[in-house]
């Protein structure tokens, strides 16, 4: 039963533990012992499933409880262990990190419990010996729903070093599953936001997977941790994989053609939009706007998800005809979906250089890292929602956008301020906030029926 997949929590005490390394490692070394492995990654991280998804084959998938409830969670992770022989979930943060101010929703610690599922602590042992097995004690000990299995001790500098740590841990009666060295082949590089996404770098990318795989074969044991993802218990009674298809429709002849923003400077979105506009009745249709000079043939609605425009804002500002393509389009009245990235796109400028110009507003970097979830109610009726309708959303960014909200603009949000952000004007839905269209199917049925009637 899909219900029964063998699965691992991959957690850490804290960011910069070395969660990546492991977790993508992992899913690389047990795909190359043959098995089918399922990827997914707590909280909203849209770069990480990238690394992911080479590494098992499979598409990365994320499991956030705060923009999809935590009800979805268990739901959201069968679909896409379906199949699947075992399944790696890589955390955020610390274990017991959460949304700001909601206690433990939307951590990796309540991820790994409402999938009943074993956790493995990677703990970044650089700079300690014995203390290692206070740290560990205290994370095992803080939660006793929280079922931690083992740790690997990753960033360790010798053997004296590690039968040192081994030492303090032997009493701790957590075992430990892996010891890496400090390996700079395995470093991936970063930005702002994280590290760069596997689209801007495929083939060091490759090598970067290759090297995380070989490293944990190497200082993992394998068959320990397979053995503790088997062990994971059954999940909650009535969970059934999620589907992205909605009620019943009578067919309708040529469906419309839903273009989506792709290539390296549009990298940001979840699999779940793809998946619920096709069920929609779409044709989803994936276009480059570095190098597509036109949009698809017969595109009837525009999907412009986040990325990173303004790394690329002179090629996007250059390739001037496909701007004109979206402009004229969304002059016309056909739905335009934009976040973060795209809300940039469809600005008149982006750091001086033209963009769209279908916004009257301007968009520049800044130094000032914009970051948390966010609660947000539709303002008016836009082809993504009916006025008052509630979700939840994420924003991260170093940008700013001048003003920040049209005259409609698209929603209310507590920050834990209240204010309006974002644009809706003829067939446009343009905001910095990125939503998970799982926790609100009716935005994509809405927004294809929207397609078919413009």
């Amino acid at each position: 039963m899909v219900s029964a997949v063998p699965r691992l929590v991959i957690a850490a005490p804290s960011s910069g533990s070395g969660k990546t390394t492991v977790a993508t490692g992992l899913m690389a070394a047990f795909a190359a012992r043959g098995l089918a492995v399922s990827p997914h990654k707590v909280g909203p991280d849209y770069i990480d499933p990238g690394y992911h998804a080479l590494a098992t084959g499979r598409v990365g998938r994320n499991l956030d409880a705060y923009l999809c409830g935590p009800e979805l969670v268990a739901p959201l992770f069968l679909h896409g262990a379906r199949g699947c022989d075992l399944a790696v979930v890589e955390g955020v943060m610390g274990l017991y990190d959460g949304a700001a101010g909601e206690g433990e929703l939307a951590s990796t610690a309540h991820v790994a419990k409402l999938l009943r599922a074993p956790v493995v602590l990677v703990v970044d042992a650089s700079s300690q010996s014995r203390s290692v097995a206070a740290l560990v004690h205290g994370f095992a000990s803080w939660d006793p729903e929280v079922r931690l299995g083992g740790v690997i001790l990753n960033k360790v500098g010798s053997d004296r070093h590690e039968s040192l740590l081994r030492e303090a841990l032997d009493s701790s009666g957590v075992p430990v599953l892996g010891v890496l060295r400090r390996v700079p082949q395995m470093d991936t590089p970063s930005r702002h936001l994280g590290l760069v996404p596997v689209t801007e770098r495929r083939s060091a990318a490759v090598d970067s997977v290759g090297a995380m795989a070989a490293q944990v074969a190497q200082g993992c044991d394998l068959g320990a941790l397979e053995a503790l993802a088997r062990s994971a218990g059954a999940l909650p009674g009535g969970s059934a994989p999620w589907t992205p298809a909605g009620p019943d429709r009578q067919p309708t002849p040529g469906p419309p053609v839903v273009a989506v923003a792709g290539g390296p400077a549009f990298t940001f979105s979840y699999a779940e939009h793809t998946e619920l506009l096709t069920a929609a009745g779409a044709e989803v249709v994936t276009f480059d706007p570095l190098r597509d000079e036109q949009l698809p043939e017969g595109t009837a609605g525009l999907v412009i998800g986040g990325g990173f425009p303004e790394v690329y804002a002179a090629e996007l500002s250059g390739n001037e005809p496909l701007r004109k393509a979206i402009t004229e389009l969304a002059l016309g009245g056909a739905p335009v979906a934009a976040e973060c990235a795209g809300l940039l796109y469809l600005c008149r400028e982006l750091d001086g250089r033209p963009m769209c110009g279908v916004l009257d507003a301007t968009a520049r970097m800044t130094e000032r890292l914009t970051l948390g979830y966010r609660d947000a109610v539709a303002v008016g009726d836009s082809v993504l929602a009916v006025a008052g309708t509630r979700m939840r959303g994420h924003e991260f960014h170093r940008t700013v956008v001048e003003p920040g909200a049209g005259a409609a603009p698209a929603w209310g949000v507590r920050t834990p301020v209240r204010r309006v952000e974002g644009f809706v004007q003829q067939g446009v839905h343009a905001s910095y906030l990125h939503t998970h269209w799982a926790s609100e199917p009716g935005v994509a049925r809405r927004f294809v029926e929207r397609c078919r009637t413009s």
